[in-house]
């Protein structure tokens, strides 16, 4: 599995326009925990994912292409389907027991089959619930990105799951869809055409870790914590920070830093806690 090994954000020279965060947010209450919240509603609206938001953050607005040099994202993206459905109830982590046994060695688990009405999701969800024996969150991650040697379990392999959230992301009007050439080949790409709702992302980024921090994790949306480790983790967080002031990335890439000394194995013992997501940012992490 690619590992989150690019943690060199801070060491960037950074010049950016100064911004103030707005304190308002649409989206997301970074101090509201309840449940409710924290698991996404089954709905046909516009809310999006946390694949689709972390793609978003990936994407150049005008080329429609995520960078040629992020390694990362294939991987951070099948961590965020782990997560989600997690936050959705359809998955958990096997019981520790008496020996109370690491988030990373335990195994994924069926708690319901009640399907998402996501594609991507669903897949996702049916290979948990045909695999026995059950697999790790770690396992889970390379065999959902294609990178095992067992070839009784490449069938598991996520495939073309970039191009297919862009297309989610295009029904939901957020991007088109364009023919680029590249001299010696054609790519479709995907650029933004819905620039407001990229902002918000961006925006509900930047409150989290500004204007509405709270230096306690678990005081956090569970969702908007996992899209800060998981966009982390795909080596895009860096984008959601670029426009700000030099000061405010200061103190941004400072709280990241400290939400990655989290132990993970101690975070997902506290109340309310969800072993799940938990279990996905240890995978990152170790």
């Amino acid at each position: 599995m690619t590992s989150l090994m690019r943690r060199g954000g801070s060491n960037l020279q950074h010049r950016g326009k100064s911004t103030q965060p707005d304190s308002r947010n649409e989206d997301e209450d970074a101090s509201n925990h309840d449940e409710e919240e924290d698991e996404f509603h089954d709905s046909k609206d516009a809310r999006l994912t946390l694949m689709e938001e972390v793609l978003l953050l990936g994407l150049k607005e005008k080329e429609g292409y995520t960078s040629f040099w992020n390694d990362c994202i294939s991987s951070g993206l099948r961590g965020c389907m782990i997560i989600e459905l997690g936050l959705r109830g359809r998955i958990e982590l096997e019981k520790s027991g008496m020996r109370k046994r690491s988030i990373l060695n335990r195994k994924l688990e069926l708690k319901s089959e009640q399907v998402t009405g996501d594609v991507l999701l669903d897949e996702a969800l049916g290979h948990i619930k045909i695999t026995k024996p059950a697999d790790t969150v770690p396992s889970w991650i390379e065999l959902l990105s294609g990178e095992t040697w067992n070839p009784f379990k490449l069938s598991f392999q996520m495939r073309q799951v970039r191009e297919r959230l862009a297309k989610n992301l295009v029904e939901k009007g957020v991007l088109t869809t364009e023919k680029q050439n590249f001299v010696l080949f054609d790519m479709t790409t995907h650029p933004v055409v819905d620039a407001a709702t990229k902002q918000r992302t961006v925006k509900k980024v930047q409150d989290a870790v500004l204007s509405r921090w709270t230096n306690d994790p678990h005081r956090m949306n569970k969702r908007l914590l996992s899209l800060i480790y998981l966009a982390h983790a795909s080596d895009v967080l860096e984008n959601a920070f670029a426009p700000l002031s030099d000061e405010d990335y200061e103190t941004a890439m400072k709280r990241v830093r400290e939400l990655l000394d989290k132990d993970p194995e101690v975070e997902s013992t506290k109340p309310g806690a969800n072993e799940t997501m938990w279990a996905v940012v240890a995978a990152f992490l170790k």
